[in-house]
């Protein structure tokens, strides 16, 4: 379902957008598109700082583990 809203955009972004928008119906569904290329963007990188967060306080033991299984290795 679509509803209407209305935005205050600049020209200068208006123009840019007027001239990107040439293989989309419209400027709503090139601002559309870009909002949902966006916030997609926004979640990954929220994602990859939350897996980061947990490699970190995990650091100390998945390096020792780590040194574990190194340990098992033959030397050729």
């Amino acid at each position: 379902m679509k509803v209407k809203t209305s935005i205050t955009l600049s020209e200068d972004l208006l123009k840019v957008i007027d001239q990107k928008s040439g293989q989309f119906k419209n400027r709503s569904e090139f601002i559309e598109t870009a909002l949902r290329v966006y916030i997609k963007q926004m979640i990954r990188k929220q994602q990859n700082a939350r897996d980061l967060d947990i490699i970190n306080r995990r650091a100390d033991h998945l390096n020792k583990e780590a040194a574990d299984v190194l340990a098992y290795q033959v030397s050729l």
